[in-house]
């Protein structure tokens, strides 16, 4: 069963979208199967995965409001390595429409879910804004991930993200969880950013993640190319970071499936015992 992650920060400009893409190809190179959803209007993740958001017959819209069965709706993003549902401004009517529809913040959970046993991970890349197409996706998410640029305004943005992520736990999705805080645009000659970098170690320990995405020039430019930085300039320290940290989350995946399993033998072996 895939395991869903929503990539998201109501902050713009923090690195979401540059996560999502190049998050997905470098998981996609360790020979994972990987699918990104782009529920975000602006429709760059799907650019950036060399989709032109323009010429699309079919969006997330028709997925959440038109009936139209997933399948028809997912292509093959090519030497990216994965596969795309794309979005492009299509979805900012979605997201009107959506509330008159019955179970709206549920309708993404609803149409993914003939697929999700056919990837490793599917990752959503989520609106710069906390609105009802934020809300399906988080609805759908098994776990939140939040890039973080480290400036003066970042700790407020991120209370008030963390706040909306318990309430969907205790409204519409118990089993959400935090999977971790990636600290993007990095510049270590930066004295603010490497305060605020301390401060976030400090309050969530290790849900920050070891990885740190640098200001990177390659990295910035991959988008305009239609390529993930790993396609467009493999030797960058941009290509090089994201590498790292899909190997970060995978490690962490795997101590997290340890023990899970531990837990329930331990489960087991007390309930014999009794």
């Amino acid at each position: 069963m895939g395991r869903i992650i929503a990539i998201t920060n109501q902050k713009g400009g923090v690195g979401k979208t540059t996560t999502c893409v190049n998050l997905a190809a470098s998981l996609a190179a360790t020979h994972r199967k990987v699918l990104l959803v782009d529920f975000d209007p602006q429709g760059n993740a799907t650019m950036g995965s060399g989709v032109d958001k323009h010429a699309l017959e079919l969006s997330g819209y028709h997925l959440l409001l038109e009936d139209t069965p997933i399948e028809r709706l997912i292509v093959d993003a090519g030497a990216a390595g994965y596969h795309l549902l794309p979005g492009n401004s299509d979805l900012t009517a979605a997201e009107v429409r959506l509330m008159q529809v019955e179970s709206r913040e549920a309708r993404l959970q609803q149409r993914i879910a003939p697929v999700r046993g056919r990837y490793d991970y599917i990752l959503i890349d989520c609106p710069p804004s906390l609105n009802m197409l934020t809300l399906n996706a988080l609805t759908a998410a098994d776990a939140v991930f939040i890039p973080i640029q480290c400036e003066y305004y970042a700790l407020e943005g991120l209370s008030a993200l963390i706040e909306t992520i318990e309430q969907i736990r205790e409204a519409v999705n118990p089993e959400l969880e935090i999977e971790g805080l990636l600290r993007t645009m990095f510049d270590a000659r930066n004295n603010l950013a490497n305060e605020v970098s301390e401060q976030l170690l400090e309050h969530f320990g290790d849900k920050v993640y070891r990885t740190i995405i640098p200001r990177n020039v390659r990295l910035a430019e991959a988008p305009s190319h239609g390529a993930p930085i790993i396609k467009y300039d493999r030797t960058s320290r941009g290509a090089i970071a994201y590498l790292a940290l899909a190997g970060e989350l995978l490690r962490r995946e795997q101590e997290r499936q340890q023990a899970l399993a531990e837990a329930a033998a331990d489960t087991g072996a007390g309930a014999e015992s009794g």
